[in-house]
């Protein structure tokens, strides 16, 4: 089967992950088809996790981080200018049967290339030395494959702690977890002076087989298919957290000056459904109502504010020694 290459150059993750469904739904299947691409800062999430568990919502909104839902299963990964992501679309397995390990292999021999040994290791992991650089995830449909996955080579590992950073108080969540592995860029780990860009093209080279592969562009029109399913999915809130299990967090904090305060928050479709508060905090108001007049609200920090604005009551009355911030920086625990 000859083989179709896009080396994408954009770093928009909503563009890149909508390019992923265009190239696998719409473009013929008498071809197998490579994806090279790179994301800035961003979490992308499993198709049927939970995003308010996986992802640390204050960190990622202090940051601008973006968060966006895959097709695949699996779990959630966090991306960087210093991670390479690739995707394989090709026909499936007989009977549909997902075999991760079969794309994987063109990740060991291109490391192997550099005198690095590598390994699989578990359902969807590469690793070194024990140490995971690769996860990966697929999605299947009508006899079709799309395989793809992450290489951290040079990534700030500290964000993907941070960012993906999962707290005991969030283990009420009814969505999948990721499996918190240890992990290694590979930078390190190759010859002095081996960059992004070589390793990118061995890569692409074990990737393609040895098939002459050609490098496509996209068109006007592949464009603009991509834009508008990107509008119409990947860069929308109700499908990056509005599509999340129904589930309760439990979120606590000390504040100084103010003590503990702990939310109970159910959420439905990214929406707070129910929300309760306690701790050892002093108030003049009942957080009772605050509580109320928050229900139904999305839980994101834009939503959130505009509501508090419009009940125009300090939330140091709810919570003496606590500001809008605060509560808010709680509420995205």
């Amino acid at each position: 089967m000859s083989v179709s290459v896009f080396d994408l150059t954009t770093t928009d993750p909503a563009f890149n992950l909508a390019a992923e469904e265009y190239v696998f739904s719409t473009l013929p299947r008498d071809r197998a088809y490579v994806m090279l691409w790179q994301n800035d800062r961003a979490v992308i999430i499993g198709k049927y996790q939970n995003t308010a568990v996986e992802v640390n919502g204050a960190a990622v909104e202090a940051k601008g981080i973006r968060v966006v839902r895959r097709l695949s299963g699996g779990g959630a990964v966090y991306h960087d200018l210093g991670n390479l992501n690739f995707t394989v679309i090709t026909d499936a397995e007989p009977g549909g049967r997902v075999d991760l390990a079969l794309f994987c292999q063109p990740v060991v021999r291109a490391l192997a290339r550099f005198g690095v040994t590598a390994e699989i290791s578990g359902r969807n992991d590469v690793t070194v030395d024990g140490k995971k650089f690769s996860g990966n995830a697929q999605y299947l449909r009508e006899g079709r494959v799309m395989h793809h996955g992450t290489i951290l080579f040079d990534s700030d590992l500290s964000a993907v702690q941070e960012a993906l950073a999962v707290k005991a108080e969030k283990l009420a969540g009814k969505g999948v977890a990721s499996v918190r592995s240890r992990v290694t860029n590979l930078k390190p780990l190759l010859p002095a002076g081996t960059t992004l860009e070589e390793f990118r093209r061995v890569l692409l080279e074990e990737l393609a087989g040895g098939s002459e592969a050609e490098r496509c562009e996209f068109t006007e029109e592949d464009l603009a298919a991509i834009e508008a399913l990107k509008e119409a999915r990947y860069g929308r809130w109700e499908w990056n957290w509005g599509a999340s299990p129904e589930s309760t967090l439990r979120k606590a904090k000390r504040f100084e000056g103010c003590g503990t305060v702990e939310a109970l928050v159910g959420l439905k479709r990214g929406r707070i459904r129910s929300l309760a508060f306690q701790g050892d905090f002093f108030s003049t108001r009942e957080p009772e109502e605050l509580a109320e007049r928050l229900t139904g609200v999305p839980l994101r920090a834009d939503e959130i504010r505009k509501r508090l604005d419009d009940i125009g009551i300090p939330v140091s009355d709810y919570f003496t020694g606590l500001d809008e911030d605060d509560l808010i920086e709680l509420l995205l625990l």
